[in-house]
C-alpha cells in the first residue's frame, strides 16, 4: 500500500456508516457532494486503500475524525517523520512565497498618488456585521426609528446597523467565510493584509497565504482548474516539490484568499463557482475566504459564514486620516476630522473607505476650499466609472448607458422619493419609475436600447456596480448616502428642459421652511450657472411666510445661506 494511501478499518466503517445514515447521504450523494467519482467513496466504505487527500475529506465532510477511522495497519510507520516533511515543506514553500505576496499584496496606490505606499502605512482595521443588513426582516417604520435621533439636524443612516466585530475576528471564528461589501468598501484591501500577516507569520503562522485574483484566474490561458492554477503560481516562486501544494491543502495548511467574485464575467463564472467549491470541499481543512460585492451573485456555498463589511465609524476614520496625513504631523489629521464633524455631509461620504481616500487628498491640497457640489460629483465619478475603470474591469453590462442616462434615471428616483419624504422605500415601488423613466427619456438615449431588460435587473446592477442604492432590509433600499439623494434631486430640478425650468423651480422653493430641504436649495445654487431666478422666487416665497415666524425665520437663514454661498458670490456679477 502507498503511504500516500489509507483504508478503513471494521470499526471504521461501522461509524462512517452511521454518519452517512447521520448526515441523511447516500454513497452516491456524497460523492457528489465532494465533486469526486462515485468509485473511490464506494472503496472507503469496503474498507479498501484510497488516496489519503480523499480519505480524509470523506471523513471531515463525515464529521468524523480520520485517524480514528483509518486501519493502524494503514497508518504509516513513520507517522512523526511524515509529521516533519509537513513541517519542512510549509517552511520551505513559506520562504520561497515570501516575497511574491509582499509585491502582490504589500503596496496600494490611493486613487490619483503618483506613488504606491506601503499598505501596513494606511491600513486600518475593517469591522464587519456578522447579518448582512440586506438580509434582515424590518420594516420601512423600524429602519426609519433606528436612524431618527434627538437633537439631529440631518436623518442619519450611520444607526442602522447591528453590532460590529472585527474583520479578523470573523476569519479566526469561521474557517469558511465569504466578505460582502459595497464597491469601495475596503474587501480587497483587508485581504491582502490578511496575506501580509500570515505571510510575517503573525496571523495562523501554521499556514500559508494564497491570496487570488478570481478575476485574473477566470481569464487566465486555457482555463485551468484552480488547483492547477495555484500549483502554477507556486511552481514560478521556485516551489517545485512534487505535489507540494495538494500536499498542503490535503493537510490543512493553507488561508486560501479569493478576492473580487463580483469581478469574474458572466461567461466564465458557472466554472470559477464550481473549482471554489470543489476545492473548499475536496481540501475541507483549510481556511477560505472569498470576498464579493453586495448584490452582484446570488450564488451560496453551503459551507460559508456569510458577513459584510461594515462603514467607517468615527475612530475609523480619525485612524485612517491619521496614517494619510502622517508626513505632515497630526495636526493636518485633526483639522481634517475638524472640518468633517462641522460638514455633517462630508463626514457622511467618509464612512466608505474609498470616498474618505479621495475626501483626504482633496484636503491635502485645498483644505475643502473648492465647493461641495464639485467634492460630490468627484465622488459620484469615482463609483459610477473610474473605480472599475482604474483596475481594468468591465461589469457584466444587462443595460448599457452613458452617465449622463444613469444620471438622470437616478436624479429620477432621487427627486421622487425625496420629495415624498422617503429615505427608505421598497423595491417593488421604485421599479415601475425605473421603467416609466426610461420611456420618458429623449429619443437616442442609450437607455432606450435596452428596454426589453427588467427593471429590477437595472436596480440590482446599479446596486452592485456603483453602491449608490443599497439594500437596507429584505426588498428595501435608501441611496447609500443621503447626500447623494439630496445631490441627484437637486440636479433634477435644475436639468429641467426650458420650458419646465420654471415650475420645477417654484415646486422647490414650496420647500424653503423645512429644513430637511436646505441642502438641495444649497446643491441647487451651485448647480444653476445663474441661480437669480431662484433666489427672487425664494425672496417671493418668504415674504408670503411672514404670518408664521417660526416657518419664516428658517425660511429667512436658508435664504441668507444661500446668498452668502461661495459658488453664489463668485458667480454673481458685482
Amino acid at each position: 500500500m502507498s503511504r500516500r494511501s489509507l483504508q478503513a478499518s471494521p470499526e471504521g466503517m461501522k461509524k462512517a456508516q452511521a454518519a452517512l445514515i447521520r448526515n441523511s447521504l447516500t454513497q452516491q450523494a456524497l460523492a457528489e457532494e465532494l465533486s469526486i467519482s462515485r468509485q473511490p467513496v464506494s472503496k472507503f466504505f469496503q474498507g479498501k486503500a484510497v488516496d489519503r487527500y480523499i480519505f480524509v475529506t470523506i471523513c471531515e465532510k463525515l464529521g468524523l475524525e480520520w485517524d480514528e477511522i483509518a486501519s493502524v495497519s494503514s497508518l504509516p510507520a513513520d507517522d512523526a517523520a511524515s509529521t516533519s516533511e509537513i513541517e519542512s515543506l510549509v517552511k520551505t514553500a513559506r520562504e520561497k512565497i515570501h516575497n511574491s505576496i509582499a509585491r502582490r499584496c504589500g503596496v496600494v496606490r490611493l486613487l490619483d498618488q503618483e506613488q504606491p505606499i506601503r499598505l501596513d502605512g494606511i491600513y486600518t482595521h475593517v469591522n464587519v456585521l456578522e447579518r448582512v443588513t440586506g438580509r434582515r426582516r424590518l420594516s420601512i417604520a423600524q429602519l426609519h426609528d433606528c436612524c431618527q435621533q434627538q437633537n439631529c439636524e440631518r436623518f442619519d443612516l450611520s444607526n442602522i446597523y447591528q453590532k460590529r466585530v472585527t474583520a479578523l475576528e470573523a476569519v479566526e471564528r469561521y474557517d469558511k467565510l465569504m466578505i460582502w461589501g459595497k464597491p469601495g468598501s475596503g474587501k480587497t484591501t483587508f485581504l491582502k493584509w490578511l496575506a501580509i500577516q500570515c505571510n510575517l507569520g503573525q496571523f495562523r503562522g501554521e499556514r500559508l497565504p494564497i491570496f487570488i485574483s478570481l478575476k485574473e484566474f477566470a481569464e487566465a490561458s486555457g482555463q485551468p482548474s484552480l488547483l492547477d492554477y495555484i500549483t502554477a503560481q507556486f511552481e514560478e516562486c521556485g516551489v517545485v516539490e512534487p505535489q507540494a501544494v495538494q500536499t498542503l491543502l490535503s493537510q490543512g495548511r493553507v488561508i486560501l484568499l479569493l478576492d473580487g467574485l463580483d469581478e469574474v464575467r458572466q461567461a466564465n463564472l458557472q466554472r470559477v463557482l464550481q473549482e471554489i467549491r470543489v476545492i473548499s470541499t475536496r481540501f475541507f481543512a483549510n481556511s477560505i475566504v472569498i470576498t464579493c460585492r453586495i448584490a452582484a451573485q446570488e450564488y451560496t456555498f453551503e459551507q460559508f459564514t456569510e458577513v459584510e463589511v461594515a462603514d467607517f465609524d468615527d475612530q475609523q476614520i480619525a485612524s485612517f486620516a491619521a496614517k494619510c496625513f502622517q508626513g505632515e504631523g497630526s495636526v493636518k489629521a485633526q483639522r481634517f476630522v475638524q472640518k468633517l464633524q462641522e460638514h455633517q455631509s462630508l463626514k457622511e461620504l467618509a464612512t466608505n473607505p474609498l470616498l474618505l481616500s479621495l475626501l483626504c487628498l482633496v484636503f491635502e491640497e485645498t483644505d475643502f476650499a473648492a465647493s461641495c457640489c464639485q467634492l460630490y460629483e468627484e465622488g459620484l465619478d469615482l463609483l459610477l466609472r473610474k473605480w472599475d475603470a482604474k483596475r481594468g474591469i468591465k461589469r457584466n453590462q444587462v443595460y448599457k448607458q452613458s452617465r449622463q442616462d444613469k444620471e438622470d434615471l437616478l436624479s429620477q428616483i432621487a427627486w421622487t422619493t425625496f420629495e415624498r419624504g422617503e429615505y427608505f422605500f421598497k423595491q417593488f415601488a421604485i421599479e415601475p419609475r425605473i421603467s416609466h423613466s426610461i420611456h420618458t427619456f429623449p429619443e437616442g438615449s442609450t437607455f432606450l436600447e435596452t428596454l426589453q431588460v427588467d427593471s429590477e435587473d437595472i436596480f440590482k446592477s446599479i446596486e452592485a456596480q456603483h453602491g449608490l442604492l443599497v439594500e437596507r432590509a429584505r426588498g428595501i433600499y435608501s441611496f447609500s448616502h443621503i447626500i447623494f439623494q439630496e445631490y441627484f434631486a437637486a440636479k433634477k430640478i435644475v436639468s429641467s428642459p426650458p420650458h419646465q425650468a420654471q415650475e420645477a423651480l417654484q415646486n422647490l422653493v414650496r420647500h424653503m421652511a423645512e429644513k430637511r430641504w436646505r441642502e438641495v436649495f444649497l446643491l441647487a445654487v451651485e448647480m444653476l450657472p445663474n441661480a437669480d431666478d431662484l433666489l427672487q422666487l425664494m425672496k417671493r416665497q418668504l415674504d408670503t411666510l411672514a404670518s408664521d415666524e417660526k416657518q419664516y425665520e428658517e425660511a429667512k437663514k436658508l435664504l441668507i445661506d444661500c446668498l452668502n454661498s461661495d459658488c453664489y458670490l463668485t458667480s454673481s456679477p458685482p
